[in-house]
């Protein structure tokens, strides 16, 4: 008798989220020199970390022996000041993703549905099935949510519908119009969780959080992205106070490292480093389109800070490039085998992918 007989099967039968391999495990394995491998493959920030949050990060670290403050409650409450709500307005979570997990244990039961769309992020359906539940997957229109179709995929069953504006991996956004539309059409037993990992690469962003204060809405938050924090993995979740009341009861003590939670802290303030990351996101967005079109290659238009590009097989692609030192992203899991996401990089890395894709085309 092993392991897996004495399992739950639905954990059997649950598929295994796989991420972007590191530089050094691509290394190891291709047997290439980590220093002359780049990776645009998990939409990282190519100019590193928060500069604040590093020095802040530096000096927690004489206290780690010490548990972190298992609320959150300074970094809680600069971000409730930063977006006009209450401190029990907020949770934190080991990145964004450990929210979703709240979500799940708070409100979802063996047997319940949850919506998302098809090309939207994986772990929203891993994490169903991890739960006994049924994951709706509507069918993407134009390369993002079809909201209308998925209003009408709500059941009965129905608990949590996730649409992540902008998507991951599409890079595409629903209107702000559309989405304050379907928000006040929902029903009072759905909860509607706004993925919101890339909302700071937009100019005009909704008004989500108005949406968590004023309806049965959640807001999904990250530091991974726009300041560079996804090797600490700290992020949160925005909602009323009574479904925050609820997630805290599933919450682990001292889920978020005091490490993270000094560097968040510090990041929040960091406008200079988001600033540049804006800039040269969209600097490099607006190159590689411009290398995609000159090379007849079919593109979806990003809104945040990568892009989906259709080479006619992302798997051969996707190893051919890693062969020459180049880490992007294959889309078969995300039922596009023809493409590949890539991440935009610095300038120098941006047309180095240019050149190698050339190459294996």
């Amino acid at each position: 008798m092993n392991y897996k007989t004495l399992a739950n099967q639905y954990v059997c039968d649950a598929p295994v989220y796989e991420p972007g391999k590191p530089i050094t495990e691509v290394a190891r394995e291709l047997g290439l020199k980590p220093a002359g491998i780049i990776k645009l493959a998990s939409n990282e920030n190519p100019l590193g970390p928060s500069p604040k949050a590093v020095v802040a990060m530096r000096r927690a670290l004489p206290e780690a022996h010490l548990y972190p403050d298992g609320g959150g409650f300074y970094l809680r409450d600069a971000i409730a000041k930063k977006l006009g709500v209450a401190s029990d307005n907020l949770i934190l979570g080991t990145g964004s993703n450990e929210v979703i997990e709240f979500l799940f244990k708070a409100f979802v039961a063996p047997g319940d549905e949850i919506i998302a769309g098809d090309r939207a992020f994986v772990i929203y359906s891993i994490m169903a099935k991890l739960f006994q539940a049924r994951c709706i997957e509507v069918p993407f229109r134009g390369h993002t949510h079809d909201l209308a179709a998925m209003h009408d995929a709500i059941t009965a069953k129905t608990k949590l519908v996730f649409i992540a504006n902008p998507n991951n991996p599409t890079g595409t956004r629903v209107t702000n119009a559309a989405l304050t539309k379907f928000i006040h059409s929902l029903p009072a037993h759905v909860i509607c969780v706004l993925d919101e990992a890339y909302i700071e690469f937009l100019d005009d962003p909704p008004p989500s959080v108005a949406y968590a204060m004023q309806h049965k809405v959640v807001l999904l938050r990250t530091f991974s992205k726009i300041v560079g924090l996804a090797g600490v993995r700290i992020g949160y979740g925005v909602a009323q106070t009574d479904c925050i009341a609820l997630m805290q009861r599933v919450r682990q003590p001292f889920n978020v490292n005091a490490i993270a939670q000094a560097g968040a802290l510090a990041a929040l303030d960091d406008n200079a480093h988001i600033r540049k990351t804006k800039a040269l996101t969209r600097r490099g967005l607006a190159y590689l389109e411009q290398e995609f079109t000159r090379r007849k290659l079919e593109y979806v238009p990003s809104c945040a800070n990568f892009i989906l590009v259709n080479v006619g097989d992302g798997d051969k692609v996707f190893r051919d490039l890693q062969q020459r030192g180049v880490i992007v992203r294959p889309m078969r899991g995300y039922k596009m085998p023809a493409w590949v996401r890539v991440t935009v990089g610095l300038p120098a890395e941006n047309r180095r992918f240019i050149r190698e894709l050339t190459a294996v085309l």
